[in-house]
């Protein structure tokens, strides 16, 4: 399957509470109509801090990110080319104050077991200017995720390599957004999130990332699974 994710801020005069409740209840029955969709979470954020890393943290600000699975890329065209995706634009004006929306290759390296209670992390990554795209996805696909599944008490990882980007459906280049790849990560709790970033696994981890990340921003979410 494809991913197709969307990256929101709220706006300025609504309170986090107020878009999320819209999010969720108003917006996410729209999304759920489109055609061809197979999947659709909200990932609501509610913590901003860099937990468990000591790392430079990137300009990006957001609210929530959305994830939305179909079967292919033709999926997503017919479904963009909808009367619900008109009105989930429409909708948008009326809590969203900005969005990014990008398609991704997902690589999912440690799928997370079904029915147990977790908290989830997710980060932005931006690679280091003297690292090519390949590069890169050579990095954080064969080398980083061996690291990943050596951290103690890790329930779930998945990589999210962006491959397209646009802002507001208008498409945009990596300069313009500069955002090179999304991170989802699974732990039991905060404290073990923490204590596996401060072992020697963690240590080796994040070692590496030097070698090929130049930003990481983290953020705690909380999981709407609509579809």
């Amino acid at each position: 399957m494809t991913v197709r994710m969307g990256l929101l801020q709220r706006k300025s005069d609504i309170s986090p509470a107020a878009f999320r409740s819209h999010w969720g209840q108003v917006h996410a029955p729209i999304a759920a109509r489109l055609p061809g969709l197979r999947r659709y979470h909200q990932n609501h954020v509610i913590d901003a801090v860099q937990r468990g890393i000591d790392y430079p943290r990137g300009p990006v600000q957001v609210d929530g990110f959305s994830e939305l699975w179909f079967d292919n890329q033709q999926a997503i065209d017919r479904a963009i080319a909808s009367d619900a995706m008109t009105e989930l634009a429409a909708d948008e004006k009326h809590f969203v104050g900005d969005i990014y929306v990008i398609g991704a290759e997902q690589h999912v390296v440690i799928p997370t077991p079904p029915g147990t209670p977790l908290i989830k992390r997710m980060s932005t990554l931006r690679r280091r200017d003297d690292v090519s795209a390949e590069q890169f996805r050579h990095e954080w696909f064969e080398v980083h995720s061996i690291l990943v599944k050596r951290l103690p008490q890790v329930k779930g990882y998945t990589q999210n390599l962006i491959s397209q980007r646009s802002h507001r459906r208008t498409p945009v280049s990596r300069d313009e957004f500069p955002i090179d790849g999304i991170v989802e990560l699974w732990f039991e709790d905060v404290e073990s999130l923490e204590a596996g970033f401060r072992s020697p696994a963690g240590t080796t981890l994040m070692t590496h990332a030097r070698e090929f990340i130049a930003e990481i921003s983290t953020f705690l979410v909380e999981v709407n699974e609509v579809v």
